[in-house]
């Protein structure tokens, strides 16, 4: 594909964001699209921060990509454990957790295995408090270990990405910063950062730090957010999904796989209503994270594609139409994609 009409695609596909932006619906957003080729189209439009005084958002501005860490960072490092013939998907946590509910040696959450966690087919609750609780990064980690977690029905769950990002820290002997994909950061630099909240909790601006609160009471990462990426970066990450280099055949067939009825190994995969469009192919992979991120990879058609807004600037508390926007994009681009 030329470059020419993959950057028409784009620009006709950014049209929905580009007027969120002018209304004042989002500060700003940037919407990359790759092609398996290798080519690729990014548009971006608004201001990165409007605190202090408004500052243009560029191409190469970080975003945090929140929950994106769940599948840029997390899921292909569980994959690459099993590949090395480290770990198994259905080993259970405390094989590789030997103090998880270490006073209770049939406790349930020590049974639960790697595949679940992955696919989110656990009892574990969709969040905790845990920056609420007292003590610095290992001392809430010994917590997380040590809590009485509630049962429940199977529910999308950080806390599953949190004990497989314990997992892969004590098989790494290290903290997750040092798995960081390539192109992508736990730290970026501040002054080229899109702004998140004004905090409340932390009392100032977030720039260049998490917004997850969990994540920041956890270290600055952990295993379900902690990134940061510019479209070029994640667009990146994608290419590799799309080019199947990013792990093995094998592990790549089973990480993109139907393991349920909406999903993957961490990713979604198309299922009514979601936040990829009605027209992408069967078995498209998508996730997204909450300030605002999201990315696609739509391995029939060999397109992919990410939109990285700063939606919760300088408040999460309003309506941005982010949810429409994302199926909107999706959709004109499966509409202007040839083949």
């Amino acid at each position: 594909m030329t470059g020419a009409i993959l950057d028409a695609i784009a620009r006709r596909a950014f049209e929905p964001v580009a007027n969120a932006v002018a209304d004042g619906r989002i500060p700003g957003a940037a919407l990359g699209v790759i092609s398996r080729d290798g080519a690729r189209a990014v548009e971006w439009a608004g201001h990165a921060t409007l605190m202090p005084v408004p500052e243009p958002l560029q191409r190469d501005t970080w975003f945090d990509i929140a929950s994106l860490t769940k599948v840029l960072l997390t899921t292909p490092e569980v994959l690459r454990l099993v590949e090395h013939g480290d770990a198994d998907l259905d080993d259970p946590l405390a094989k590789h957790l030997p103090d998880l509910a270490p006073d209770q040696a049939d406790a349930p959450v020590r049974s639960l295995t790697l595949r679940q966690c992955l696919t989110h087919q656990t009892f574990l609750p969709a969040v905790a408090p845990i920056w609420q609780w007292d003590g610095g990064p290992e001392v809430l980690k010994a917590m997380v270990l040590r809590h009485a977690w509630p049962e429940g029905p199977p529910v999308y769950s950080d806390i599953n990405f949190i004990l497989l990002g314990l997992v892969l820290e004590r098989r790494h002997g290290g903290s997750l910063a040092d798995l960081t994909p390539r192109g992508l950061s736990t730290a970026p630099p501040p002054q080229t950062t899109a702004a998140t909240e004004d905090c409340q909790w932390r009392r100032r601006l977030l720039r260049g730090e998490v917004h997850d609160e969990t994540a920041f009471a956890l270290g600055g990462v952990a295993g379900h957010a902690g990134l940061f990426g510019t479209v070029d970066a994640v667009l990146d990450q994608a290419a590799t999904v799309l080019d199947g280099s990013l792990l093995s055949p094998a592990a790549m067939a089973e990480m993109c796989r139907p393991h349920w009825e909406e999903r993957a190994l961490g990713w979604q995969i198309r299922h009514a209503a979601w936040t990829g469009g009605s027209l992408c192919s069967p078995g498209t992979l998508g996730h997204t994270g909450f300030p605002g991120v999201g990315l696609w990879i739509d391995r029939k058609r060999g397109i992919a594609w990410t939109l990285l807004t700063n939606r919760v600037h300088p408040s999460r508390h309003k309506e941005t139409g982010i949810m429409d926007l994302r199926r909107s994009v999706s959709n004109r681009l499966a509409t202007l994609w040839p083949g």
